[in-house]
């Protein structure tokens, strides 16, 4: 791939990276969809993880590494459970994380789920550990991700899973939707069901960069699409095939098959590390060089 795209992007490996722990009460199903951090010389992880035992509710998990590869998982898992004065609104699950930090702050979109009913929540948190939740700050959709700088004195929000939306806000606390979809399916292309955002969207000398996951009935595969960086609801480029698919058997084959969903990217020197859920089930990392 060239400018303005990131990549080409190379697995690490041909065995997830996480996966699931036999011996957990809460992670004994799947791993997968994590967001990540970098903070220092060391990779924070917070993922999606789901048990037997409750009929496969979701709660998220922290790990860390130091390499970006190898992970170790927080003791006090889970960091972020069903409990607490939200369980109505997430009582099957707290779903599919995507972090930011901003000034001292920590700020995580997640999806809270009924069972039967969605909406996108949000999180703070100081240390990745503790974290105070805020409600539902748009109901009925999901996949909040958040550009951590202001564009024209507010903050951008990239949201939904069938189109992708625009929100802004002043405090990343509350939110205005924008009307009009940014990023709609395509006919007859890798993307033509759905798309949905993926890890936060990063600045380029080109505009600002989203990848998003998509699906075409049968694949769930990643594209990139380029913002304008002075208007971020009008697009410049958009990927006409995609740039990570499900190739390896554990994204193939899993709790949904043919699944790659990528919510995590960081950059560290000069390489970009892209973290994504394989087949619902476990975590792979793929890597490329950073050119600007």
């Amino acid at each position: 791939m060239t400018a303005p795209w990131l990549g080409p992007f190379e697995r690490y490996s041909r065995e997830p990276i996480l996966a699931p722990d036999p011996y957990s009460w809460f992670e004994k199903a799947a791993v997968y969809n994590p967001t990540v951090l970098l903070e220092g010389d060391t990779f924070y992880m917070i993922y999606r993880a789901e048990d037997t035992h409750d009929e496969y509710i979701s709660r998220l998990g922290l790990a860390t590494s130091t390499d970006g590869l190898n992970f170790t998982r927080y003791e006090g898992n889970p960091v972020v459970g069903i409990d607490g004065p939200l369980y109505p609104l997430e009582s099957r699950g707290c779903e599919d994380p995507r972090a930011v930090k901003v000034g001292d702050t920590y700020y995580m979109t997640y999806t809270a789920w009924t069972g039967y009913s969605l909406g996108l929540a949000l999180a703070t948190s100081k240390d990745l550990i503790n974290w105070t939740k805020h409600g539902i700050i748009i109901p009925d959709t999901k996949a909040g991700a958040i550009y951590p700088e202001p564009i024209g004195g507010r903050y951008i929000m990239y949201f939904g899973d069938t189109n992708i939306w625009m929100a802004t806000s002043e405090d990343l606390l509350h939110w205005e939707v924008r009307e009009e979809p940014v990023l709609r399916p395509r006919p007859d292309r890798f993307d033509s069901v759905l798309v949905e955002p993926g890890p936060a969207p990063v600045m380029t000398p080109d505009g600002l960069l989203l990848i998003y996951n998509s699906s075409n009935g049968t694949h769930y595969n990643a594209g990139q699409v380029l913002f304008d960086k002075e208007d971020p609801t009008r697009v410049i480029a958009r990927t006409d095939e995609p740039f990570l698919s499900p190739e390896l058997a554990w994204e193939k084959w899993g709790k949904v098959n043919q699944v790659v969903f990528a919510e995590g990217l960081v950059r560290k020197d000069d390489t970009w590390y892209l973290y994504y859920g394989g087949a619902d089930k476990c975590i792979g990392v793929a890597t490329a060089k950073a050119t600007w």
